[in-house]
């Protein structure tokens, strides 16, 4: 018979140590990452910002601005080899804690329609689209709109 063990997961505040590593795999994540200054200004700003280990290596993180009672999600980000196994799911359970934590009633974010798997993510949670900003993000082509969308917790 043999055994199999679960990996160790870690939620670890993110610090300015670790924007190195978290650019570096945004740049491996992303067409259009987000730049070593915007993670700066998250963390200068109070953000709430978080590194997901498993078994001590970083796997993903995420990034949330917390405003009275709204919780918005800036960034949640697995990296490729990590993915669809379920840790972006953990994740964003985690900050759903925190956003609750906080007072956070409702928590908002924008996302890509061209990004499939953060709409099913986000939509398997039941986040429903509340509008649309037009040319919000940057694209090979021109720019491409966000969807926004909203949860209430």
């Amino acid at each position: 018979m043999s055994a199999v063990l679960a990996a160790v997961v870690d939620f670890l505040p993110m610090r300015s140590d670790d924007i190195d590593a978290v650019v570096a795999a945004e740049q491996r994540i992303y067409d259009f990452p987000w730049t070593h200054g915007n993670f700066t200004d998250s963390l200068a700003a109070g953000y709430s910002a978080w590194l997901l280990q498993e078994d001590g290596r970083m796997v993903g993180y995420a990034v949330m601005m917390l405003v009275v009672d709204e919780a918005h999600l800036l960034n949640l980000s697995i990296l490729p080899e990590a993915q669809r196994r379920g840790l972006g799911s953990r994740l964003l359970r985690h900050l759903f804690v925190i956003a609750r934590g906080k007072g956070a009633t409702r928590v908002l974010l924008e996302v890509r329609p061209s990004n499939a798997c953060g709409l099913g993510l986000y939509r398997r949670f039941g986040f429903l689209t509340i509008g649309e900003r037009r040319g919000y993000y940057q694209a090979h082509q021109g720019r491409e709109s966000a969807l926004v969308m909203a949860l209430d917790l």
